[in-house]
């Protein structure tokens, strides 16, 4: 394994059009600081490297309904978005903003190298205008009739009602969203990075040098390359964003996924003038640590722009988590189904490393899992308070109690005693081995091991009985006890910083270096100890159950909003029987390339066999549904979608969380069975 001079750690910029949530800190930022605090602990030459993302359509959106400007929208959520990482104790070692200057500064020359060198593909394409708005408009901009499911409010890339991919030529009456007026197709040039010139490096470097990335991110890379890559557009018609270093480009800025990840290296070089050491040097290991919607963009197309660029290094590892649920439903911002940072901040005041602790134990490192406040306060009461607090507890007092305060000197030690100390080592290697592997939730539930083991050594010696008789004795005990506290305030320090700094201030130790793990002499005998205080409290039922309440509040209100249980317009009886609903089979399911959303589904329908595009991938596993018998629309026009004509629609019940099931018979009945 290659030894490095120096680490580079970027963690994903956050997307300033609102504040952070505990799937942003489990996904990204908890694991990133986690492994940044390991580096730093062991002496090496580390920095972190962190900003917001404030360019990009949605914010302008955000901007337009607020009836404010896009820099009013990024520097709110900016500035409560770096204090909530603060609050966390996230410490990264600049945290900047994608509107920065020199963040400006630094795509647009990146920009130009590319361009000047003739790495893009110019293209002329007809998009959208608003005439009365003089402007281009972006897909968010259109809205129209869903020609899926007929929702007159999807927009232009996406009908939020069915799910479904568009583009915006797809929707039936297209509107402006912002005139009102109905727009008309204008030629516009725009440029493109050739992703499919880069894929027989990206395959050699991906899937042949990286078997070692975890399996969720190279099996989702090994999918894209295997469907083959397109020519992506790096500009849009836009007027927030960095404008293209290009004459006559007025009102065309880079594709916000172009330059957002150019932000790692603007905002190294606003932290240092030594910043090249970091970006060019190979000495330097480079880990990105990002959610999993962001594994294409981190991996394919940014290590293809570097390698375009030239100068660059390329990531050594890329270790993305998967997804946090929330009590078993999917986090949601919009539905405001989510814990906000800020909002825990104000609400348990003092427990960050409590929800630090929480996130890492239930780390989606390879598949999504789920937060409930339920396993929050088992975890805060039964792991927190019962092993980590209480053994850290009672050595204290009883150092308090039997030797003044005073770390009391080792005596004859006993084979248990030794085999007690040794243990400190190995449960440092072994936390060692899984943070270089980018394992944090086994790392600590390693580290939590040797507080463990200072509560069974406890148990076992049961010094409040044996200082009647052998006070000599006792004082190894407590000597050993006050080792392994001392200990683990260096091997929590990445997990637990708030728990350590209290821990350290207890033991009257000013800490160390990783390396010092394991030592059986960290507190001299005859050091003295300042008197402590509980590390966590239990937290009561009560606590729980008024979180959990305000969650089925914000349902309940989210309902009530989104008008979930309205009817619609009433029908004519016999505008309803011009609709034939037919029971169906479904024989074959596979995912729409270069979607997320689409599957492309073969029919029996009892009349005939046909394909059905649907906007469901989401939901369903293809394998797993076949064979399901489902009720479908048989009449609907044929449409075109993503270049399959889709003959019918299937019937789906969805929930107010967004959850779709399938209208389907309670009974295996023949296909082609008329839904009355």
């Amino acid at each position: 394994m290659k030894e490095y001079k120096r680490f580079l750690i970027t963690s994903a910029l956050p997307y300033a059009n609102g504040p952070l949530h505990i799937g942003h800190l489990a996904g990204v930022y908890v694991p990133s600081d986690i492994y940044t605090r390991y580096l730093r602990a062991k002496g090496k030459d580390v920095i972190s490297i962190c900003g917001s993302d404030e360019h990009g359509v949605p914010i302008t959106l955000k901007a337009r309904n607020e009836g404010i400007s896009p820099q009013d929208i990024v520097d709110k959520y900016h500035s409560l978005n770096k204090k909530s990482f603060e609050k966390f104790g996230i410490d990264f070692d600049i945290y900047s903003r994608t509107t920065a200057k020199i963040h400006h500064e630094t795509a647009s020359e990146f920009f130009k190298k590319l361009y000047d060198n003739g790495d893009f593909i110019e293209q002329e394409t007809e998009q959208y205008y608003d005439n009365e708005a003089d402007q281009f408009l972006a897909d968010r901009y259109i809205t129209g009739t869903c020609p899926h499911c007929g929702n007159e409010n999807a927009y232009g890339d996406q009908c939020e009602k069915c799910g479904t991919s568009l583009n915006a030529t797809d929707l039936i009456n297209p509107k402006s969203t912002i005139s009102g007026s109905e727009p008309v197709r204008k030629k516009t040039k725009h440029w493109y990075l050739p992703l499919d010139k880069y894929e027989p490096f990206l395959k050699k470097w991906i899937l042949e040098d990286h078997k070692n990335w975890k399996i969720n991110v190279y099996g989702q890379c090994k999918s894209w390359l295997d469907m083959g890559l397109q020519p992506r557009a790096v500009s849009r018609d836009l007027n927030w964003g960095v404008p293209l270093p290009v004459e006559n480009t007025k009102g065309k800025v880079m594709y916000v996924w172009f330059d957002a990840p150019i932000g790692y290296i603007s905002a190294t070089r606003e932290l240092t003038d030594n910043w090249e050491k970091y970006w060019k040097d190979p000495d330097t290991k480079m880990v990105h640590f990002i959610g999993k919607d962001n594994i294409v963009f981190h991996c394919i197309f940014f290590p293809s722009m570097l390698k375009a660029e030239g100068s660059y290094i390329l990531p050594d590892n890329v270790p993305a988590n998967e997804f946090l649920n929330l009590e078993g439903d999917k986090i949601s911002t919009s539905r405001n189904w989510a814990v906000w940072l800020h909002e825990y901040l104000e609400e348990f005041s003092g427990k960050q490393d409590v929800l630090r602790y929480v996130l890492t134990a239930n780390a989606p490192e390879t598949k999504d899992n789920d937060f409930t406040w339920k396993d929050f306060q088992s975890r805060n009461n039964n792991e927190l308070v019962a092993v980590l607090g209480n053994f850290v507890n009672r050595t204290l007092i009883l150092t308090q109690k039997y030797f003044d305060g005073e770390v009391p000197e080792l005596s004859e030690l006993t084979d248990f005693d030794k085999e007690t100390s040794d243990k400190i080592l190995k449960l440092k290697n072994k936390v060692e081995n899984s943070l270089e592997n980018y394992r944090f939730r086994e790392a600590q539930k390693f580290a939590m091991d040797m507080a463990r083991l200072g509560n069974k050594y406890l148990a076992d010696t049961e010094p409040w009985k044996v200082i009647k008789t052998d006070k000599p004795r006792v004082g190894t005990i407590m000597n050993i006890s006050l080792q392994i506290t001392a200990n683990l305030s260096l091997i929590l320090e990445p997990f637990l910083p708030f728990t350590v700094e209290k821990i350290k201030k207890f033991l009257n130790f000013s800490g160390g270096s990783w390396e010092m793990i394991g030592q059986k002499d960290l507190l001299s005998a005859g050091h003295k100890i300042n008197k402590s205080s509980l590390l966590f409290e239990k937290i009561e039922d009560e606590i729980i159950e008024k979180q959990v309440n305000k969650l089925a509040q914000t349902q309940k209100i989210f309902e009530n909003t989104t008008g979930i249980m309205e009817q619609k317009d009433t029908i004519s009886f016999e505008d309803f029987t011009k609709v034939d609903i037919r029971t169906a089979t479904i024989l074959e399911a596979e995912k729409v390339p270069k979607t997320g959303k689409l599957l492309k589904l073969k029919i029996r329908t009892g009349v005939d066999e046909r394909t059905i595009v649907a906007g469901i991938a989401e939901h369903f596993d293809p394998a797993e549904i076949i064979g399901k018998q489902i009720s479908i629309v048989l009449n609907l026009q044929p449409r075109k979608i993503r270049g399959i004509e889709s003959h019918g629609m299937i019937l789906m019940a969805e929930t107010g969380e967004g959850k779709l099931t399938f209208v389907s018979p309670t009974e295996k009945i023949p296909d082609g069975c008329t839904v009355k």
